[in-house]
């Protein structure tokens, strides 16, 4: 069963995302990685491990087999579990649902608000890494495990369709 039937939204309903490791670039990117390194760590004669200089480092070797094989089991236990991560607007109970670190259909670290209940989306942009994205209630708490994990790449689409759809709901952007 897809994931748009799970709670009867719609496929480009911004608002509702899902996002498995397996769909995930970073875990398959890790796996790969780490995979050749450890080709690299097996196949290369520490030995010969030498620049024109004749400078040697026959260590870097087996580090490099050692680092490959934890990034790349890394990555394969991403692969294998593969947990889940997203949000959405319940249709039954109105609520905005998330989740992170789900095994199968319920579990991992998940929250929940109504959308009356917000009270600010703070989005807080960032040179170096992905933008950050906050959602906070009428008491001024932070909503836990809601981060840029659990919506879409298009963090600014996302929280307009959450204030054009609530219009209580401030948007604040920092950075």
């Amino acid at each position: 069963m897809g994931d748009a039937m799970i709670s009867g939204r719609k496929d480009k309903d911004i608002l509702a995302y899902h996002r498995s490791a397996r769909q995930d670039v970073r875990a398959w990117a890790m796996f790969l990685i780490g995979a050749v390194f450890v080709f690299a760590g097996l196949t290369i004669d520490p030995q010969s491990n030498c620049n024109e200089a004749g400078e040697c480092a026959p260590w870097l070797v087996p580090v490099a087999l050692v680092m490959g094989a934890a990034v790349g089991l890394g990555g394969l236990g991403q692969l294998l579990a593969n947990p889940n991560r997203g949000s959405h607007i319940d249709a039954e109970s109105g609520r905005l649902i998330w989740w992170q670190n789900r095994f199968g259909r319920s579990g991992g670290d998940e929250g929940s608000i109504d959308p009356a209940d917000i009270a600010l989306i703070r989005i807080i942009k960032q040179d170096e890494s992905s933008d950050g994205i906050h959602l906070y209630n009428q008491a001024g708490e932070r909503q836990f495990y809601f981060d840029e994990e659990v919506i879409g790449w298009d963090q600014m689409a996302w929280a307009k369709a959450m204030t054009d759809r609530w219009p209580h709901i401030k948007l604040e952007v920092r950075g």
